[in-house]
């Protein structure tokens, strides 16, 4: 498959074939593991503020819930594609299994661009939402959160819903709340910290110090946001980000050699992670086209935006001095691409590993809404570090042993723990 015709989905099945060829799985069990085990399709009428009715798309992809109920994002993305959710919904129940988390993976979304809806418009969408998946979802079964475009009141609307239709007070069945209405502290960092962390606990692993370091960052939403904030407090520096342009319809790369300043691009950034482009020139910074954060001669790469990428088209322009790739986005990187990584020896430190910071505090909040106690920030971040650093280690010591890279190492783990899981319950 060339990127040409990149479906994630099939790159998804790809990757899981690999993982069941070393663990020699037999055929029911993959069956089974390389399809969702339950997908909802369903149309949301939504009154505009025009008074006109228009129709989204929206899903819900449980692809499986053998270690526990399914978690994961929904997406609000005018490209948003029914493959792309149930790729996204298997890298939840690997990323959620490499973890050692006692959930599933799911993922849902609704094709829409929120940044032609009012808030209105917004809160008459998620709820929407909730109403047609009601049944199918809730703190025992299935517990969405936010994810690409959609954000903490989205998710505190959905909540109210799902409250209302069940007629009482379930704080677990979201997750990414706000915090004082049963978000967790630390939700914010989590995803971002969760990449610094790894990115650290390879660092180690390759005698190299983060304070000699430098990165570049596709992306400036949360994610890439607090992993240049944990990987400056590391002594690190961070040359270069990227971000998408609304008022020019294309991604742009700012770079600043002696390292960008957090504060002043937060100060000149739209809440969907766009940075002003005049104004950052004004700050001193240049303004390159899309790639350009690929082709940085820095030693750590970090994509922290979409699914596909690092491609066969692009791969070519990552620059001999780096050592490091860590995936903060899903899929960031497509099966043609990685083959080419490879060969150029980049340590690679792939996504469901690299990124689970963020469905961990997940995990967290889940846990101290059930609880109504919720734990202070400084613990939530502690026990994210612990969560971490023992997913990276065992991974780790596994691809060693094994004579694996970390990606293969971490979906023979992950892809063991879910096979062995649906065998315990006797479902093949």
């Amino acid at each position: 498959m060339d990127d040409h015709s990149f479906n994630p989905f099939i790159a998804a099945q790809r990757q899981f074939d690999h993982a069941a060829s070393i663990l020699d799985l037999d055929k029911a069990t993959c069956d089974l593991l390389r399809n969702p085990m339950r997908e909802h399709h369903f149309s949301i009428p939504l009154r505009m503020d025009n008074g006109t009715v228009q129709i989204f798309r929206g899903f819900r992809v449980q692809h499986n819930d053998a270690r526990g109920p399914v978690k994961g994002g929904v997406r609000f993305h005018p490209m948003e594609t029914i493959d792309s959710v149930r790729a996204q919904a298997m890298w939840l129940t690997w990323k959620t299994a490499v973890a050692d988390l006692p959930l599933g993976g799911g993922k849902g979304g609704v094709i829409c661009d929120p940044h032609n809806l009012s808030l209105g418009e917004q809160e008459r969408l998620c709820r929407g939402w909730v109403r047609q998946i009601f049944r199918d979802i809730g703190p025992e079964a299935d517990i969405p959160a936010p994810d690409l475009m959609t954000n903490a009141q989205h998710m505190l609307w959905m909540l109210d819903e799902y409250e209302v239709l069940a007629g009482g007070r379930y704080p677990g069945a979201f997750t990414g709340k706000p915090v004082g209405m049963g978000g967790s502290l630390g939700r914010l960092e989590s995803t971002g910290y969760g990449v610094i962390i790894t990115v650290r606990e390879a660092l180690k692993e390759l005698s190299l110090s983060p304070e000699k370091a430098t990165v570049s960052v596709q992306g400036f939403g949360h994610v890439s946001r607090y992993a240049i904030e944990l990987f400056q407090q590391m002594g690190g520096t961070v040359t270069c980000v990227s971000s998408w342009n609304q008022k020019h319809n294309k991604s742009f790369s700012y770079q600043k050699k002696d390292g960008v300043q957090l504060e002043e691009l937060l100060d000149i950034t739209d809440s969907f992670g766009g940075i002003n482009k005049e104004k950052a020139q004004d700050l001193g910074y240049e303004v390159l086209d899309s790639d350009a954060w690929l082709e940085q001669e820095v030693d750590i790469l970090i994509p922290a935006a979409m699914e596909n990428q690092i491609t066969s088209k692009n791969v070519a322009l990552i620059k001999p001095s780096v050592k490091i790739l860590a995936e903060g986005a899903n899929g960031p990187t497509t099966p043609d691409a990685i083959l080419k990584i490879n060969a150029k020896n980049i340590f690679t430190i792939p996504d469901f590993l690299a990124n689970a910071g963020g469905v961990t505090c997940s995990y967290f909040e889940q846990v101290q809404s059930n609880m109504n106690y919720y734990w202070e920030k400084e613990e939530v971040l502690s026990k994210l570090d612990v969560k971490m650093t023992t997913a990276y280690i065992a991974v780790s010591n596994f691809a060693q042993m094994n004579n694996l890279n970390l990606r293969d190492a971490a979906y023979v783990i992950s892809v063991d723990r879910v096979a062995r899981a649906c065998h315990d319950r006797g479902w093949v």
